[in-house]
């Protein structure tokens, strides 16, 4: 069984508190280098095979069958977590992650064709260790019901828009000034190192056993977490917000090239990812005393009304500042609907949870991507942006129909199932 991360001392939230956590840093730090390589995927996938073929199209489809590889498998490595241990399971995937990188970096330098780069891409997006959502568990361990759950969740929302700014940057600059083949290779090399790093940290990992009423051990089987509802209507609202990544990043892209200043793309999404981060941290550092279901509701209401408008904005100026509101309603979003996990779901199914939730943002990010695409193409110029806005609005409406799902019964007690998530039974 896992020691026991004792949290600082209950004061009021705040950043300063939270990282004094007792054992926080070590999974924090290997846990933020292996986290790295998530962001520096596909990038790195794309620069490779357009050098090596020539083709963007070509490129971008290996880079989105890595991508729906990652989502489709994200669920079942985080629930194989919850029942073995994170170590069982990271250690071997970093391996396979690895090698399978190193195939298609290998595949891609000889000319192979693309059939077999799409074969070595679905092992290489499958194996991609889950270490964000296996950090969001060790919170919950180190925390337990401290108030700081809310802060931790804000922190890891910032930490993410982070490694998504700090990875592409990494992955561009080595395949442009030191070779096509570097990224991936600098990605396998991080993925071993902190993917290794990480699993190490064997006393912060949430336990796979549970004490008895008795006092010893017995050892439960979690409840699958997509049979929680309020899971199945999160992962609807993070769909949504991945509509909003990846049509940014493609009407963005249409816009700047169709005004003839393509190199605003990047200063234009810098402003929406930095919208982003403040956000998040503002999130982090007020003490909330409103229900997380209505934060929310609240939070969603607002990223549809501000996405909404990004289809009319026809300057720099506006569609910059509609993009940083738009950033600016992202982070309650995701702070809040990983929040809600912990109240949710049953202590041995959170990893498998938080998966769940990361790959629906990668898959909607994957579909927003390819719509926008064929919107802009087929439609007129900005139209890749009504992709955002349909995404956002449809998963509005189920966040507002299912509701009563994101809320504790029996007096604040959630049960999925017949699981309370303070005292899990097994279910054999």
């Amino acid at each position: 069984m896992a020691a026991t991360v004792t949290p600082a001392k209950r004061t009021r939230p705040g950043y300063g508190q939270l990282l004094r956590t007792r054992g926080a840093w070590t999974f924090l730090l290997p846990g933020f280098a292996a986290r790295q390589p998530f962001a520096m995927l596909t990038i790195s996938i794309v620069l490779l095979v357009q050098h090596t073929t020539g083709s963007y199209g070509a490129a971008g489809a290996a880079a989105a069958v890595t991508g729906v590889s990652m989502a489709v498998f994200a669920p079942y490595s985080g629930r194989l977590a919850d029942r073995y241990g994170q170590r069982a399971v990271l250690v071997p995937g970093v391996l396979a992650h690895v090698l399978s990188g190193l195939a298609l970096t290998g595949l891609a330098l000889a000319d192979a064709p693309l059939w077999a780069l799409f074969a070595a891409a679905v092992p290489t997006g499958a194996s991609v260790p889950q270490v964000g959502p296996m950090v969001r568990a060790r919170w919950g361990v180190a925390l337990k019901d401290s108030p700081l759950m809310s802060t931790a969740a804000a922190f890891e929302s910032v930490t993410d828009e982070l490694t998504f700014v700090v990875g592409p940057l990494l992955a561009t600059a080595l395949c442009t000034a030191v070779d096509p083949a570097a990224g991936l290779v600098t990605e396998a090399a991080l993925t071993l190192l902190g993917g290794l790093l990480f699993a190490a940290q064997k006393r912060t990992q949430p336990s796979v056993g549970r004490t008895g009423s008795d006092g010893g051990q017995a050892r439960v089987r979690p409840v699958p977490a997509l049979r929680v509802p309020g899971v199945r209507v999160l992962v609807v609202a993070f769909l949504g917000i991945g509509s909003v990544f990846g049509g940014m990043q493609v009407s963005l892209a249409a816009f700047t090239e169709s005004i003839g200043e393509p190199g605003l793309n990047g200063v234009l999404y810098g402003v929406f990812a930095a919208g982003n981060m403040l956000s998040g941290v503002a999130c982090g550092a007020i003490a909330w005393k409103i229900a997380p279901h209505r934060r929310l509701l609240a939070g969603y209401t607002a990223l549809a009304v501000t996405a909404s408008g990004l289809w009319a904005a026809h300057s720099v100026l506006l569609l910059a500042g509609l993009g940083l509101l738009v950033g600016m309603c992202i982070a309650p979003a995701l702070v809040t609907g990983y929040t809600l996990v912990e109240t949710l779901v049953p202590a041995g199914a959170r990893t498998e949870a938080f998966t769940w939730l990361t790959g629906a943002v990668a898959l909607g990010q994957a579909a927003a991507v390819t719509a926008a695409g064929q919107a802009e193409d087929r439609l007129w110029d900005g139209a890749g942006f009504l992709v955002p806005m349909a995404g956002t609005v449809l998963a509005l409406g189920t966040l507002l129909a299912l509701r009563s799902h994101l809320t504790g019964r029996s007096g604040g007690r959630t049960v999925a199932r017949g699981v309370d998530h303070r005292s899990p039974v097994a279910v054999d």
